[in-house]
């Protein structure tokens, strides 16, 4: 990746990190540490890889994105609101009563959400079958894209929709988990460990790439391989839960809860730094 994009990227993943902050903050409520770790990929897809206009976001051939871990919503805000899919100022709005933006995604208020999640398990069922159903129209320009947290995959439901992929053959269908290592009890391995990830997606007929989530590089030589396989294609994003944000980083006490008033000006001055390093470079 050339130095112009992933300055590009890095400057919209930081902008995408300080509304998930925004939102949580004003709301008093939410998921910042897995919204944090799965910035990076947020800029990537809406800033590098997906075909979707916020003028026309109902279009026929746009790419579907399905936030199958729902309750990651401030960041996919985020990333929507930078888009132009609506202003950003709104993020501030998030989970208040009368808001458009509720604490999981919405397809019916918030313009650029294809799929209503947060059961989790249920966003990849609804991903397989978007891809199936641009397979029977003879829709070829069509990439489903969903993403999942490491802690959800230990829903029976995953599995099932990972069977119909391969059984369907659905090479338009990337399926991006996001490995931070915990949910909302605490560790991943300590809690439910799905490992070896890669292995079982093999099984199921995936092809499969284990990537740094956090590493622009990395996601660029993903997503390259995903449009040219023939498969289901994986990608087992190995991330830090909080990417960010200090304090956040590595704790799982992020998992659901929002900064206080002194936590938010921390949190806003590092993001801030970090923007103006991005730029001054």
């Amino acid at each position: 990746m050339n130095a112009e994009t992933k300055k590009m990227l890095s400057s919209y993943a930081t902008k995408i990190r300080m509304g998930i902050i925004e939102g949580t903050y004003y709301a008093k409520a939410g998921h910042p540490g897995g919204s944090l770790s799965s910035a990076d990929l947020f800029a990537y897809l809406y800033f590098n890889e997906m075909n979707v206009d916020p003028e026309n976001p109902k279009a026929a051939d746009r790419d579907r994105f399905v936030l199958s871990k729902g309750h990651c919503a401030p960041g996919l805000y985020s990333a929507l609101a930078l888009k132009g899919f609506f202003p950003f100022e709104d993020l501030k709005t998030l989970r208040h009563i009368d808001s458009y933006l509720q604490g999981h995604p919405n397809m019916n208020t918030v313009p650029g959400i294809d799929m209503s999640t947060g059961s989790l398990g249920q966003g990849i069922s609804a991903a397989v079958g978007m891809a199936k159903g641009a397979k029977y129209i003879g829709n070829d320009q069509m990439n489903v894209y969903t993403l999942l947290g490491d802690g959800e995959i230990e829903e029976g439901q995953v599995w099932e929709a990972m069977m119909f992929a391969n059984q369907y053959k659905l090479d338009n269908l990337c399926v991006i988990i996001d490995c931070n290592g915990l949910q909302i009890d605490g560790a991943c391995n300590e809690v439910m460990s799905a490992e070896p990830i890669d292995e079982k997606l093999k099984a199921f007929g995936f092809e499969v790439m284990v990537i740094n989530g956090n590493d622009f590089d990395e996601l660029e030589k993903a997503f390259d391989a995903f449009h040219n396989c023939d498969k289901p294609f994986g990608i087992i994003m190995k991330t830090v839960k909080g990417k960010g944000v200090s304090y956040m980083e590595n704790q799982v006490d992020w998992h659901g809860k929002a900064p206080n008033e002194e936590e938010y000006n921390i949190a806003m001055a590092e993001l801030k730094a970090k923007l103006a390093e991005i730029e001054e470079a």
